[in-house]
């Protein structure tokens, strides 16, 4: 089945545990999205950032790649629970593109047994997101 929709980002703390004489940069972020779409709920976020270059005036010309867990909390098509996804991704230009896999055994409720793979991407035009899922 295929799913779609945006998020919005309510919460981003992100904090510097190793930073480079280079410009570079390492960074750990606890976040927290609100979805909306086929998935209506909230997903708590946490992912490890290396920055190959870090500009401290305008984050948007910043260069990074992360990896992440990202556990979503809601419904889809009127099935309530949770599953946790993988989620691999860089920033560049000010878009950040990622590819998402769902952690088999993750789901909970009635979304038990979820499986599946998906994008997203955010940008100045907002946050997207594509999951193709079974139950």
């Amino acid at each position: 089945m295929k799913l779609s929709g945006t998020y919005s980002v309510s919460k981003w703390d992100e904090d510097t545990y190793r930073p480079d004489e280079n410009g570079m940069r390492y960074t750990k972020t606890s976040a927290k999205f609100a979805f909306a779409g086929d998935i209506e709920g909230f997903a708590f976020v946490e992912y490890l950032m290396f920055y190959s270059y870090f500009d401290q005036v305008d984050m948007h010309k910043s260069v990074a790649q992360y990896v992440g867990h990202i556990k979503i909390v809601g419904t889809i098509k009127g099935k309530s629970g949770s599953f946790v996804l993988t989620d691999t991704g860089h920033f560049d230009g000010g878009v950040a593109s990622s590819e998402v896999d769902i952690i088999a055994g993750s789901g909970t409720e009635d979304l038990e047994g979820i499986v599946g793979l998906g994008t997203y991407q955010a940008d100045e035009k907002g946050c997207r997101w594509e999951l193709d899922v079974q139950f």
